[in-house]
C-alpha cells in the first residue's frame, strides 16, 4: 500500500517504516497516525515480514511530536477520540508478536517519545533528545506517555519530566532505562538491524511468546506468571522446541522454522 507520509522498505525480512515529513520534523498529524495504524495492522500477518524498524526521515528528528496546527482548536469529544485512537495505534506496535525497534535519529518529543516507548526496544543516535513537553502547550501526553514513561523510568522521574517539560539526551535516557543502545548518528539503522538479525535466528513463535509475557507485567487484569506458565507449556509442544533441544545435545546450530 502506498502512503503519503510513510516510506516502507522491506529487506530480507526487516520492514523499515520511515515517518516522512522532514519539513515538519516528522510531526504526527492525523493522516500519519492513520497510516501508521494501517502499516502496523498490515505487518502482523505478512509472513515475509519478520521484524520492524521505525525511524524518522532526515537527520534532525525521529518524531518531534504531534502536529500542533491540528490540535490547537480541538474540542473535548474529539480530543478524547484522538487520544484513544493514538493509544490503540501504539498498542498495536507494543503487542506485536514480531520485534519492533525504534531507531531514534534525533528529536523524540511528545508523540515521538510515546511512539518510541511503544516499540519493544530503542536504539538512539548520540544526538537524540527525549521528552514529554506537552505541559508547555497546556495539555498532557495522550498516546500512552503517562503510563509507559512511568513504567520505564519510575514514577518520580516520569513526573519530573512531564511537569518540567525538560528534554534529556540519549545517554541520560540510556541511564534511566529508556534507551537500549546509544550509537553514532550514522549507525542507528545498522545497529537496529544487527539486533534484529540476531533475534531472527531464534524461533519466531517463542520470540512472540516472550514479548507477550513481558507485556503481561503491565496488564493490571492479568497474572503474568500464569501467562508465562501457559506460554512455556505451549512452547514445549512446538517443533522448534524439539529442534532447539536436539541441536543443543548434538552440538550444532539450530534451524528454526517457526513451527
Amino acid at each position: 500500500m502506498a502512503f503519503n507520509n510513510l516510506l516502507l522498505d522491506l529487506n530480507t525480512g526487516i520492514l523499515k517504516i520511515t515517518i516522512n515529513r522532514p519539513d515538519k520534523l516528522n510531526a504526527l498529524n492525523f493522516e500519519t497516525m492513520s497510516e501508521l495504524r494501517q502499516a502496523a495492522s498490515d505487518f502482523y500477518d505478512n509472513d515475509e515480514i519478520k521484524a520492524v524498524i521505525i525511524t524518522g526521515a532526515g537527520e534532525k528528528s525521529f518524531v518531534a511530536g504531534a502536529d500542533i496546527n491540528e490540535i490547537a482548536s480541538i474540542g473535548e469529544t474529539n480530543a478524547r477520540k484522538v487520544a484513544e485512537n493514538g493509544q490503540e495505534t501504539f498498542a498495536l506496535l507494543e503487542n506485536s508478536h514480531k520485534p519492533v525497534i525504534a531507531a531514534v535519529n534525533g528529536y523524540a518529543l511528545g508523540g515521538g517519545c510515546e511512539l518510541a516507548m511503544a516499540c519493544h526496544m530503542r536504539v538512539a543516535s548520540e544526538n537524540a533528545k527525549f521528552g514529554q513537553p506537552e505541559v508547555n502547550l497546556g495539555i498532557i501526553p495522550g498516546y500512552g506517555g503517562t503510563q509507559r514513561l512511568t513504567q520505564m523510568v519510575g514514577r518520580g522521574k516520569a513526573i519530573e519530566l512531564m511537569l518540567t517539560a525538560d528534554m534529556i539526551d540519549a545517554h541520560e535516557a540510556k541511564s534511566l532505562g529508556l534507551v537500549n543502545h546509544v550509537v553514532p548518528a550514522g549507525d542507528v539503522i545498522s545497529k537496529s538491524e544487527e539486533i534484529l538479525r540476531k533475534i531472527m535466528e531464534k524461533p519466531p513463535l517463542q520470540v512472540g511468546m516472550s514479548i507477550d509475557c513481558a507485556n503481561a507485567v503491565f496488564r493490571k487484569d492479568e497474572d503474568g506468571y500464569h501467562t508465562e506458565a501457559n506460554a512455556f507449556a505451549r512452547s514445549t509442544q512446538l517443533d522448534d522446541f524439539k529442534e532447539g533441544t536436539a541441536a543443543f545435545l548434538e552440538k550444532r546450530k539450530a534451524n528454526f522454522e517457526g513451527k
